[in-house]
């Protein structure tokens, strides 16, 4: 069933990740990293995501994942759970088509619901979290209240202002009493703030027309946006995280999924093989140590429950 909230939106507010990197072909994994990768992404058909309470164990499990990326962008991804198959991809007309409502309606209750960290992140990319990966994402991308003067526009700090009074404030209020009546200067601030991990969306609303109502990241996730990590140790539990679902990564994957530079994917995935965490295959290639080297057989029982798990 499609949903009435869906048809109703404009198109943009729908636009998904779905193209390649710079028309590169998607380099081929073995059989049994696909095979892995979809037992621990829910890409099986007799595994796909269907509730939110469901979704939010996916988020939970992966420990962070994209919201309508399809099969063309790696990593996990609700919309791929959502389908179970792995190479899912997102048609054209979105606004009709059920698995993406559904994914839709998924992100919404997920949002709503405030039990896993939502909102666009580096490079603006729309992205979950599990509270467990919150204070490594804020070490490498957060900003401390005291260096928001120093790295945030003059609108961003406005709305965070009008904000701070508040706490929560739909779009047409808090563009108001931000004085910051410019759409598209208000839009650049609140991604601003996003990506600072300061400021996340906590409802969208659809009558009388859509709107999010925002809110503060640390009213959600006080503890774990006030827990201290170094750099180092950040890099080393973003590629754990990663690579313990994905079972091998490819060149240059881990930083495509994340937004981190190659070079910090590099010191992540080189710390996890000083600790014995994974094997170098190649370079930029990267595979769990728990996969047997000879023939890479996997063994999901024990791999798969552990996951992300062992990020903190």
């Amino acid at each position: 069933m499609i949903s009435s909230k869906l048809l109703k939106m404009p198109s943009e507010r729908l636009s998904c990740d779905t193209g390649t990197a710079s028309g590169r072909a998607k380099r081929r994994l073995p059989l049994e990293i696909e095979e892995y990768r979809d037992a621990c992404w829910r890409r099986q058909n007799t595994a796909c995501v269907e509730t939110v309470m469901q979704a939010e164990e996916f988020i939970e499990r992966v420990g962070f994942s994209a919201c309508l990326t399809d099969a063309r962008r790696p990593g996990p991804s609700l919309y791929v759970a959502v389908c179970g198959r792995r190479d899912a991809i997102m048609p054209r007309n979105v606004q009709t088509d059920p698995e993406s409502s559904h994914t839709w309606i998924l992100k919404d209750e997920v949002m709503r619901r405030g039990r896993v960290y939502y909102g666009k992140l580096a490079r603006g990319k729309a992205m979950f979290l599990a509270p467990r990966m919150i204070p490594y994402f804020k070490a490498l991308w957060g900003v401390s209240r005291r260096e928001e003067k120093k790295q945030l526009s003059r609108s961003a700090l406005g709305v965070l202002r009008a904000l701070r009074k508040e706490w929560e404030m739909g779009s047409a209020d808090l563009r108001k009493e931000s004085g910051v009546s410019d759409r598209k200067r208000f839009a650049h601030a609140l991604d601003e703030l996003q990506m600072a991990m300061i400021v996340v969306p906590n409802e969208a609303v659809y009558q009388p027309r859509f709107s999010y109502l925002w809110g503060l990241a640390e009213e959600r996730f006080p503890e774990e946006l006030a827990t201290k990590v170094d750099r180092h140790t950040a890099l080393r539990e973003i590629a754990r995280c990663f690579l313990s679902g994905a079972g091998m990564t490819a060149p240059g994957e881990l930083a495509r999924v994340t937004a981190l530079t190659r070079p910090e994917a590099g010191l992540g995935n080189r710390a996890l093989v000083e600790e014995g965490y994974a094997v170098k295959v190649a370079q930029g290639t990267y595979r769990l140590a728990a996969l047997d080297a000879t023939g890479l057989r996997m063994r999901l029982t024990s791999s798969t429950r552990r996951g992300s798990g062992t990020a903190m």
